[in-house]
């Protein structure tokens, strides 16, 4: 009888993760998701709570402690042995460290010793200032050489490093949505905005005509909501019946509650953001640094417009020729008032802007191709071919 060829080894991907929440968090529990129906074995270290533990387990990881905070500080050698601990139980072919502290500790406990992908998901030096942000720098030029690759979400992302003298082999693979998950309620824009509005929780004075502004992210200020609440009472003089609703919590809550202006409600956290996505008139996210967030393509996806500040990121995730209307510079609640202004005062222009964005959105952030291309990495880098039922995209 004719011999049966040997079957390739099972692949083992070390997720090694902090923060746990937020972007990141959705990021990875789609790359687990992906990897455990390609047949992929995936493991996640992380810290305990935040969202990222669940979701992942839901995706088929397997989950692993790893204590770890946010930021670097004295607690740093325990968190590289933790990381070299993981390493050790786990035995991955491929160690994927995700975000800054991650990529610090996960870096430090292999040392070029298991293939490694470090993805940044916006860089640690655009976060902090000062002397931090210079060491921070520093640490990146030399961690370089302990990754087999570090991925970007942009070409942004991917200039950003190479303008600031990381020397890194690169690899840009863009963010993308379940555009199942994340679409339009129904074919009639209008009809989906009011049956979502309907849905939500809105007090009385938000159930109006007036035009909906939301801003959904972490409430931090990378998210930039401080920005949002000094342009509106400037938007406010231009359209007088404009409404508000931040969506999302975070450390910044307490603050920014005590700095709003009146008539902007304060929605919480949303387990499911595609109502409040829906029942925009505008999705606006003011972040004063990014790689490229998800929020924008999760609103695209949804048919709504955006309007975003330009930073890593943002102007790869609009449609061709939106730029003009649809970007302003970062930092600058006066650009942002008038441009809020503009849109939310022309609703046929949004209905536009709206339609252009999902088709965008439908065509270009897919994110099978994102989860597709991130497993065609590992298998390069291991010198394996990828499974024959899996095409390669290249993005």
């Amino acid at each position: 009888m004719p011999t049966q060829p040997p079957t390739a080894p099972r692949v083992t991907v070390l997720h090694l993760v902090q923060p746990v929440e937020g972007g990141v968090a959705r990021v990875v529990a789609d790359l687990v998701r992906a990897q455990t129906a390609a047949g992929l074995r995936a493991v996640v270290g992380c810290p305990r709570g935040g969202q990222l533990a669940d979701a992942a387990r839901e995706a088929g990881a397997e989950v692993l402690t790893w204590r770890a905070g946010r930021a670097p500080g004295p607690a740093l050698p325990a968190e590289v042995l933790g990381a070299r601990h993981l390493v050790r139980r786990v035995r991955p072919d491929v160690l994927h460290a995700h975000s800054a502290k991650a990529g610090l500790a996960g870096r430090l406990a292999v040392r070029g010793s298991v293939p490694t992908v470090f993805q940044p998901h916006a860089w640690s030096f655009d976060a902090v200032g000062g002397a931090t942000a210079a060491l921070a720098l520093r640490w990146e030029r030399f961690g370089a050489r302990w990754a087999d690759r570090v991925l970007c979400v942009s070409e942004a992302e991917r200039r950003t490093g190479t303008a600031e003298g990381i020397t890194a082999r690169w690899s840009v693979v863009r963010n993308g949505v379940d555009l199942g998950h994340f679409r339009p309620g129904g074919p009639d824009r209008d009809h989906d905005r009011a049956r979502a509005r309907a849905g939500l929780p809105l007090p009385a004075a938000f159930r109006g005509d007036g035009p909906l502004a939301v801003c959904v992210g972490r409430l931090c200020p990378q998210k930039g909501q401080d920005l949002l609440l000094r342009a509106w009472p400037e938007l406010l003089a231009a359209v007088p019946g404009a409404r508000l609703a931040l969506v999302g919590d975070g450390p910044d809550a307490e603050r920014l509650r005590r700095a709003a202006p009146p008539g902007v409600l304060f929605a919480g956290a949303a387990r499911d953001v595609r109502p409040w996505l829906r029942a925009a008139d505008l999705v606006v996210l003011p972040s004063r640094w990014e790689g490229m967030a998800l929020a924008p393509l999760e609103a695209m996806a949804c048919g709504s417009p955006v309007l975003l500040c330009d930073v890593s990121g943002a102007r790869e995730s609009l449609p061709p020729g939106q730029g003009r209307h649809c970007l302003v510079p970062p930092e600058n609640p006066t650009a942002l008032a008038k441009a809020l202004g503009r849109l939310l005062g022309a609703p046929r222009l949004l209905a536009e802007l709206g339609e252009q964005a999902r088709q965008h959105a439908r065509t270009d952030f897919d994110v099978r191709r994102t989860t597709d291309a991130v497993t065609g990495l590992y298998h390069e880098l291991l010198g394996r071919p990828r499974p024959s039922n899996q095409e390669r995209i290249s993005l």
